[in-house]
């Protein structure tokens, strides 16, 4: 399966590496975008992933292939050959029977599903969660968890990019055999915070927030709970925090 292999690759290139981000040795990641039904604006944010890209490359070690997003719906033949696929928007989101189990066989086959909530998407999502994973409920994940501290260090979880209505940033996920296999922010905005810096007017401190709390989401994705991860260019190595 294309989808394992290469995250197999990046997560054994990952630590082995220690000289550039610049000069990946084979194919790269691209970073992948959910389209879905329902009438929701699954293309929000049109910004957000190619910036998100680019720090990675600028960043970490992780081979970036290119970047611009690719956008893949549940059924499509080339699912599998993305591990890390993002979702956001402001709306609907309706999954067909066909549909969830894809994604499903999907995430339980190695993929990963970082979902943002625009402010909107909330009350479908969760729906749409218990389609794909009806004995597998939406939890907190603990601030010790490795998605918060695998680059950088959230001792608080996802950062506050927009208010909207007064609750705090949550991060919820779901769970597959002790690994995150779903990861949704909640009242946070990730994703609004990673798009260019005149489209919604953030002070740089918050985008920098945004930034920091996505490469993390993307280097959990690949490595996982026990693997090390390497910064770009330097030759300390920090070990990710152990999750429950």
């Amino acid at each position: 399966m294309r989808l394992l292999a290469c995250a197999v690759f990046l997560a054994l290139w990952l630590p082995a590496q220690g000289a550039s981000a610049q000069s990946p040795a084979g194919p790269g990641l691209v970073l992948g975008r959910l389209k879905y039904g329902g009438g929701g604006d699954w293309y929000s944010n049109p910004t957000s992933l190619p910036n998100l890209a680019r720090a990675l490359a600028e960043r970490t070690a992780i081979p970036i292939e290119r970047r611009e997003e690719a956008r893949v719906a549940p059924l499509d033949d080339e699912l599998f050959d993305y591990p890390f696929l993002y979702m956001n928007g402001h709306g609907q989101i309706r999954l067909t029977e066909a549909e969830a189990a894809r994604l499903r066989r999907y995430l339980l086959g190695g993929g990963f599903l970082f979902a943002d909530d625009n402010y909107g998407m909330d009350p479908s999502f969760r729906a749409a969660m218990r389609q794909v994973f009806p004995d597998r409920p939406l939890v907190e994940v603990p601030f010790a968890h490795a998605v918060y501290h695998s680059f950088y260090d959230f001792d608080n979880g996802p950062p506050k990019i927009h208010e909207h209505d007064g609750k705090p940033p949550r991060g919820l996920g779901i769970f597959d055999r002790g690994r995150l296999v779903v990861f949704y922010t909640y009242e946070a905005d990730i994703g609004d915070g990673l798009e260019d810096a005149d489209v919604h007017g953030d002070p740089p401190e918050k985008r920098e927030e945004a930034m920091r709390m996505a490469v993390n989401v993307v280097v959990y994705a690949l490595t996982g709970e026990s693997a090390t991860v390497r910064l770009a260019g330097a030759s300390e190595e920090r070990p990710a925090a152990e999750g429950p």
